[in-house]
């Protein structure tokens, strides 16, 4: 359809989508899982990643961090890279499309209005008790998606939540779902056993094992279409994930129009959860865009986590960024960050607005220098 946009499965709603006008919410939010020394990249530090997603969306509302003097960045090995923020507020400008911060519960509040819609930040879902009352972060999400969706085409709704694949990995196997070594990472050298040890240590003690374990062997026996998961949904995220599934679950559940999931295999997560909920629901009115860095990454497997759940149609986007002068980006080819902010989702629905990849590359760079 695009120079620079792959499609898996169908692109019949990207065709219904194209010229419409579309809505982008940033979903923010922290857990203290991100404090685990090596599971996540999605900061300079361990200590500086709980100002992660406040900076990620001051960057794109004020152009500047203001809650720390450390913008949000990937540090490896002497290497630095960007957050994917300067994609997404490259395709804001670019566009001049309508945006809101969605605050799901980020430890740090950033200083930009933004729309609340849990005050808790998620703990350590090591602990078996990872997010309080992820019922109400749900309902209170489908309330703000009726609302948005009442004078927009579409919602293309991406996240900030460092170590988000971990807590991602945690709800998609208490669900029942074959997600080891498969969820992406935001460093070259994917932490995969770490991510492991910790969702079993969490499921040891939420007490879940039994029911994990009823659920792997009921869907080994039944396709994706079938899946009736023992456990419910909420508890499984109140264990072992973060207040962003429920966050941008509800808002799935609750818009009018079609909704572009902007991530990663974060939002393999909420499909997952939405179809735990809704065994029939109908995944053709939304999509799942994301990056190549994160299609083309070795070290996961997002399709064969979608796969699992349903027919979702997935848009990965090419931006080019061995073409750019920057070095920076050009570290996202390398596995670097990969994805973010809802950068792949942003730059889809540039696309779809009829600028060119080239015309989106441009302006990234322009506001990385």
């Amino acid at each position: 359809m695009f120079k620079g946009l792959e499609s898996y499965g169908s692109d019949e709603l990207l065709a219904k989508l194209k010229g419409k006008n579309p809505f982008f919410i940033c979903t923010i939010a922290t857990t203290a899982t991100a404090r685990i020394p090596n599971i996540s990249g999605a900061g300079l530090n361990s200590e500086l990643m709980e100002y992660t997603p406040a900076g990620d969306v001051e960057l794109i509302v004020h152009g500047e961090v203001r809650c720390c003097d450390v913008p949000p960045q990937t540090t490896m090995d002497g290497t630095s890279t960007p957050t994917p923020a300067m994609i997404t507020k490259a395709v804001l400008e670019l566009t001049n499309a309508s945006y809101l911060v969605a605050n799901a519960g980020s430890l740090i509040k950033p200083d930009v209005p933004y729309i609340q819609i849990n005050e808790k930040h998620g703990e350590d879902i090591r602990t078996g008790k990872a997010v309080k009352n992820p019922k109400k972060i749900f309902e209170n999400s489908k309330l703000i998606a009726q609302n948005l969706s009442k004078n927009n085409d579409y919602l293309v709704i991406g996240e900030s939540i460092p170590a988000g694949t971990t807590t991602a990995l945690g709800v998609l196997t208490a669900l029942g779902y074959d997600a080891d070594f498969k969820v992406s990472g935001s460093t070259p050298k994917n932490p995969h056993n770490l991510k492991k040890d910790v969702v079993m240590e969490g499921i040891a003690n939420a007490n879940l094992k039994n029911h994990i374990q009823d659920n792997n062997e009921d869907n080994n026996e039944v396709n994706s279409e079938n899946k009736n998961n023992k456990i419910d949904p909420f508890k499984a995220v109140e264990a072992l994930g973060d207040p962003m599934i429920p966050t941008v679950s509800g808002m799935v559940m609750g818009s009018k129009v079609p909704v572009i999931l902007a991530g990663g295999t974060q939002m393999t997560a909420v499909c997952a959860f939405i179809k735990a909920i809704d065994s029939k629901f109908d995944f053709s009115n939304i999509c799942i865009a994301t990056t190549k860095f994160v299609a083309k990454d070795p070290t996961s497997d997002i399709f064969n986590i979608a796969k699992q759940i349903g027919k979702i149609n997935i848009h990965v986007v090419n931006p080019y960024f061995e073409k750019s002068s920057i070095q920076g980006l050009k570290n996202y080819i390398k596995g670097y960050v990969k994805e973010g902010v809802g950068a792949g989702g942003a730059m889809l629905m540039a696309l779809l607005l009829g600028y060119s990849i080239d015309n989106i590359r441009e302006k990234i760079e322009e506001i990385c220098k």
